[in-house]
C-alpha cells in the first residue's frame, strides 16, 4: 500500500471565486466574463464525457511525481485508476485531468464557474493567470481548481513525449525540452487542467493540463502562440481536498513546466 496523505483545501463559494477570477483575468485578456452557471451537459460535444457534470464530492489526487519519471523514469511506478478512487474515499469516481494531477468528481450536474477570455493581452497563459489571481487573492490558504476548458479559437504550443524515454539522466529544464517533441496545435481543443493556488508543503505540480482533440491532436498545454485571436470557454469547480499519494521522497524542480 503507498502512502496518502489528506488535505483540505480552502472552499471560497462560487459566487465570490467568480468575482476574484474575474478581475484577474482582465489584466491578461481583452474580454472577460466570468459567471456561476449550471454546469453544461459535458456528454454532448464538443466535450464527450462518459458523464455529464463535474461537480459533487470534489478532490485532487497528485500521484507520484516528476522525480519517478526524470532523471531516470522509474518504470516500476504503475498504479491502477480503480485502487486510487478507492484511496481518495470515492470508489467508482469519474477521473478528469492530466496524467500527473487528476481531478476527481461524482459526475453530475450542479452548478460551476464558466469563464470566457479572449485575445490575451498579457505574458501568463490561461491557467497560469487563473493559479496566480487565486494565489495573489487567497495567500497561505490553499485553493484547488479542476475542470475543462475549450481553445475554441487559435493555436497552442504543446508537447508530447518521445515513444522510448530517454536512457540518460535529465538534469535540468534544458535537457528535458530537447528530450520532449514540441508542436503548435489548433483549435478546437478540449483541455483538462488541474491547478493548485500553492503547495500546502506536498511537492505539488502547481498546474497541468492535458488536451485532445476530434482531428487527431492532442498534448500537454502549454500556452497559445496566436493572442490577438484565441477564445477560450471553461468550466471549473474548487476541490475540497488534496490526496497525495506515493509522494517522492527525494524531488526536484525541473521538468514541471
Amino acid at each position: 500500500m503507498t502512502a496518502c496523505a489528506e488535505f483540505s483545501f480552502h472552499v471560497p463559494s462560487l459566487p465570490e471565486l467568480a468575482e476574484v477570477m474575474q478581475k484577474g483575468l482582465k489584466d491578461n485578456f481583452a474580454e472577460v466574463q466570468v459567471s456561476v452557471v449550471d454546469c453544461p451537459d459535458l456528454t454532448k460535444d464538443p466535450f464527450n464525457f462518459p458523464v455529464k457534470g463535474i461537480c459533487g464530492k470534489t478532490r485532487i489526487a497528485e500521484v507520484g511525481g516528476v522525480p519517478y519519471l526524470m532523471p531516470l523514469v522509474n518504470k516500476k511506478k504503475v498504479y491502477d485508476l480503480n485502487k486510487i478512487a478507492k484511496e481518495i474515499k470515492l470508489p467508482g469516481a469519474f477521473i478528469l485531468g492530466a496524467g500527473a494531477g487528476p481531478f476527481q468528481t461524482l459526475g453530475f450536474n450542479s452548478e460551476v464557474i464558466e469563464v470566457k477570455a479572449k485575445r490575451r493581452t498579457g505574458q501568463l497563459n490561461f491557467v497560469t493567470c487563473l493559479r496566480q489571481t487565486l494565489g495573489s487573492h487567497y495567500g497561505n490558504k490553499p485553493v484547488g481548481m479542476g475542470g475543462t476548458f475549450i481553445v475554441q479559437k487559435g493555436k497552442v504550443k504543446a508537447h508530447i513525449m518521445p515513444k522510448e524515454f530517454s536512457s540518460c539522466p535529465l538534469n535540468s529544464d534544458e535537457e528535458v525540452n530537447k528530450w520532449l517533441h514540441f508542436y503548435e496545435m489548433k483549435a478546437p481543443l478540449v483541455c483538462l487542467p488541474v491547478f493548485v493556488s500553492r503547495d500546502p508543503g506536498f511537492d505539488l505540480r502547481l498546474e497541468h493540463t492535458h488536451f485532445f482533440s476530434h482531428h487527431g491532436e492532442g498534448g500537454h498545454y502549454h500556452y497559445d502562440t496566436t493572442p490577438d485571436m484565441v477564445e477560450y470557454l471553461g468550466y471549473f469547480s474548487p476541490a475540497e481536498f488534496l490526496y497525495r499519494i506515493d509522494q517522492p521522497k527525494e524531488t526536484h524542480g525541473f521538468g514541471r513546466d
